[in-house]
């Protein structure tokens, strides 16, 4: 039997008020910061042993996180200078591919800019595809243009020689058309893929720094997934079009010009209307219901991931119609902005048809009085008439640019939210070096809370030493899962020091298995590891399952049990070393049993929904192999806490 004793977490101040009640102590919304923190050389295998740190008895209580709380947050702690950790600094989350270290990226346009300067060659591939799409333009009125000279003068019947160099052109004109347009799609498709690349790694990296703890998962699944994409929109059919209309009405107003002003004004004019006055109308009229449509599906999104996932439980309950009415309440409002955005858009389509129509007509009246007063002549007139028709698309190019934009911006701001977004914690980056003799785990002074919440518990202090177990205990809501979130470096402390001199593992309550094999389940713990080494890690874990074997949805198709193994042996596993230049390197062969001196494992009920039998095995395995660990283990048991060298009670 250890020796066991019970310490005083709080020996200065007084219990939490219940206010804060079971609200207080927050689920980690894990599945967030799976990928390497980009300020350590920490190993993902850490964290992500065990999928999300969860809190059956609160977890749906907590509010909403709000940017604006978090800056509130990330000011007081910058205040406070008490907490020792390593800033944030940009990583390299794909090999190969270098992101720039930026400052706040506060506006849609300093991110493009951004973009474009992470991407090799960006700006000039923006400039050629530009350029190209401007000659295909071009090549579609200069075709529209001789055709007309060929028709009028081929009515008159001369000799067919006189009719080849036109026929010439034609072909000409209509076969580069095609060729301008394509190369101008390859090379504008390409810039803006890679662009949509670099800004979704850089999301992914700034999640991975826990930075939107608490966020609501479906609206964070539609910014990384549907509102990045908005950058090649943005690429390809705005910036790109609107340019290469520009130059191509410049250039067609100067050419028409040398034969008659008048309709060169004319044309001018009607371009004005059609690529200025007619867009920015359109974008008024259409701002409100294009800026409410892209939340609308982030909400929407979220409610059918919580119909979905809740889904056996409001069976049970006969609760599923009121969830269902739920969402289509913000399906119906997303329908309705919709169907407002898209009579704006009609009107616009519609006014850009007939500024069209306006060039032509002043062409005709303006080109037929030049033809009477014997300016020009009727094989002119033609081409005065016809060529503005040409224009029609590239009229178009201006409306459906301005549409698009609208919508774009709206999503490109939420994604500017999430990489401006306060840094929430800095990942388990150790922060003294290990000496055999100093603690493995020290708390000094802390005082720790949400960033969207008060203090939880203050004034903690606690050393736990290589080799020995801690059990941590008190009632729901007290602060205990918020204290292992702080020492994992998910949260920042609110003011004192946390003091760690090797990796920290943690083995959640609720272990979260993928739909994966079980293999793949293990390797999440250490991507490099070999087959011998998962083969080794289940086996030190006593789960006696093959590797290749696939698991269903949240692990359907195994056992509370088995899932808790399972999870043990993600943090069992031999773990891949990665360097500060961010390259993932073979990692040294190390016994699976072994734990290196100064590492920290963090236990959150690990005998949760077990049987007496399995939890004994499961603990005799845990304790056989971790001997070098500090153990902080979070538990309501009493046959755990037994096993612990000490108790430390909160509350």
């Amino acid at each position: 039997m250890t020796n066991r004793h019970t310490e005083d977490a709080r020996p200065t101040t007084s219990t939490t008020p219940s206010s804060t009640g079971a609200a207080s102590e927050r689920p980690v919304e894990a599945e967030l910061h799976d990928t390497q923190y980009p300020s350590t050389r920490r190993e993902d295998a850490n964290r992500v042993g065990a999928g999300p740190m969860t809190n059956s008895t609160d977890a749906g209580s907590r509010p909403q996180t709000e940017m604006h709380q978090g800056e509130q947050h990330a000011r007081q702690i910058e205040r406070t200078g008490q907490v020792k950790r390593t800033g944030q600094v940009m990583s390299h989350p794909s090999p190969g591919v270098e992101l720039s270290e930026t400052g706040p990226v506060r506006t849609p346009r300093n991110l493009l800019r951004i973009l474009l300067a992470d991407v090799r060659h960006g700006r000039w591939l923006l400039v050629l595809s530009t350029l190209l799409a401007a000659c295909a333009s071009g090549a579609s009125v200069a075709l529209m243009g001789v055709s007309a000279w060929l028709l009028s003068r081929a009515a008159e019947m001369p000799p067919v020689l006189y009719l080849e160099a036109a026929a010439v052109g034609v072909r000409f004109f209509g076969i580069s058309r095609g060729v301008f347009r394509y190369a101008e799609r390859l090379v504008g498709h390409d810039l803006a893929l890679r662009m949509q690349g670099v800004l979704r790694m850089r999301s992914y990296d700034k999640l991975s720094g826990t930075t939107l703890v608490g966020r609501r998962r479906g609206d964070l699944l539609v910014r990384v997934t549907a509102d990045v994409e908005a950058i090649l929109d943005v690429v390809v059919r705005v910036l790109v079009p609107a340019c290469a209309a520009s130059l191509a009405i410049i250039g067609t107003t100067a050419l028409l010009a040398r034969f008659s002003p008048a309709s060169a004004a004319w044309l001018l004019g009607s371009a004005l209307l059609a690529g200025v006055v007619i867009p920015w109308l359109t974008q008024v009229a259409s701002r409100r219901a294009d800026g409410s449509t892209v939340p609308l599906r982030g909400e929407l999104a979220n409610r059918t991931r919580e119909l979905a996932h809740a889904a056996p439980d409001l069976v049970a309950l006969n609760a599923a119609d009121h969830q269902m009415e739920r969402v289509l309440e913000v399906d119906a409002k997303l329908r309705d902005a919709e169907r407002r955005a898209a009579w704006v858009r009609g009107l616009g389509t519609a006014g850009q048809i007939l500024a069209a129509g306006v060039a032509v007509v002043s062409a005709l009246l303006v080109g037929g009085q030049a033809v009477a007063d014997g300016r020009i002549g009727g094989r002119i007139l033609a081409v005065l008439v016809l060529t503005p028709l040409a224009l029609h698309e590239v009229f178009g190019s201006f409306n459906a640019a301005a549409q698009t934009f609208t919508r774009a911006r709206t999503a490109l701001n939420r994604i500017v939210e999430i990489l401006d977004a306060p840094t929430v914690g800095v990942g388990d980056s150790p922060t003294a070096e290990s000496t055999g003799q100093s603690p493995s785990l020290e708390l000094t002074d802390l005082t720790v809370g949400w960033p969207d919440g008060g203090p939880v518990q203050r004034h903690l202090d606690l050393q736990i030493h290589p080799g020995e177990s801690v059990a941590l205990v008190g009632p729901s809501g007290i602060g205990k899962t918020t204290i292992a979130a702080t020492i994992m470096g998910l949260i920042p402390p609110v003011s004192g020091q946390v003091h760690t001199t090797g990796r920290v593992r943690y083995l959640a309550q609720n272990a979260h298995v993928f739909t994966t094999s079980i293999a793949e389940n293990v390797r999440i713990g250490a991507r490099q590891a070999t087959d011998e080494e998962v083969v080794t890690a289940l086996q030190r874990a006593g789960l006696d399952l093959p590797p290749d074997r696939l698991v269903g949805e949240d692990g359907a198709t195994i056992s509370g049990g088995e899932a808790q193994r399972l999870a043990l042996a993600r943090v069992l596993v031999s773990h891949a070393t990665s360097t500060d230049d961010g390259e993932t390197h073979e990692p040294t062969p190390v016994p699976v049993a072994d734990t290196a001196p100064g590492d920290v494992l963090i236990l959150d009920e690990p005998t949760e929904h077990l049987d007496v039998e399995t939890s004994e095995a499961l603990m005799d395995d845990l304790w056989a192999t971790t001997p070098g660990a500090a153990k902080l283990v979070i538990t309501h048991d009493p046959l755990v806490m037994e096993r612990c060298d000490r108790v430390w009670e909160l509350g």
